[in-house]
């Protein structure tokens, strides 16, 4: 039995940790593309213009005032993935910074494709790491909070949190441009197309893992090992 959860939670969380791996470089790729960033990243650019420090630790001192809300609304003690999240989210995108490929394309085609990229990416890195159920992050969990005490669609709670924020990190002079505009007004929609996928394809992956504790457990029997 133990054989079976051990190899969930660790199927889970390499689930999780990939998401975020994923998700963080959608954001860099954003920020890269010097098209506009992500109305979050507005944010914390904008932060780290006024009162410097790092974009990912601004990235994470953002998540705990934004998870402490959503734990505020759903009534609900955050789970331990959400803390990770927060931790894990900033380090990333500093690390991900410092790669010395990371550079903006000096064409606006190739500024346009990068842009494309991390948008898709973003979303759908969003949609592994919520799948694995580990616990949503700071930003996510607002936006499941707020979906269930509105009952309004995901699409249409995401884009109000987007725009919202985008104003905040504009007044901060965070970088603001054409793009940030197709960022707020697309990842609502993208995420809502991406999270069902992403579920499904990380219950299929999870069935496939627990299946194989369960032959594993049956050979050892077999075997008379207890």
């Amino acid at each position: 039995m133990n054989v079976k959860k051990n190899g969930q939670i660790g199927a889970r969380f390499i689930v999780y940790l990939s998401g975020l791996l994923v998700m963080s470089l959608g954001i860099v790729l954003l920020i890269i593309a010097d098209l506009g960033a992500t109305p979050w990243d507005v944010l914390h650019v904008g932060l780290y213009y006024q009162l410097r420090l790092t974009i990912g630790s601004w990235s994470v001192i953002v998540g705990v005032v934004i998870l402490t809300v959503a734990s505020l609304i759903s009534k609900e003690f955050p789970k331990m993935g959400a803390f990770l999240n927060m931790i894990l989210i900033g380090l990333f995108i500093d690390l991900y910074l410092l790669l010395p490929f990371m550079q903006t394309p000096p064409s606006l085609v190739g500024k346009m494709m990068m842009f494309v990229c991390g948008i898709i990416i973003y979303c759908y890195g969003m949609g592994i790491y919520i799948s694995a159920q580990f616990g949503a992050g700071p930003r996510d969990s607002l936006m499941i909070a707020l979906t269930a005490k509105t009952g309004w669609k995901v699409s249409h709670v995401r884009s109000c949190m987007e725009v919202l924020v985008l104003l905040v990190g504009w007044q901060l002079g965070g970088p603001v441009f054409w793009g940030t505009i197709i960022i707020s007004l697309a990842i609502g929609p993208i995420a809502g197309i991406a999270l069902p996928q992403c579920q499904s394809l990380t219950n299929q992956f999870l069935a496939k893992i627990r299946k194989q504790g369960y032959t594993t457990i049956g050979n050892e029997k077999d075997r008379g090992v207890s």
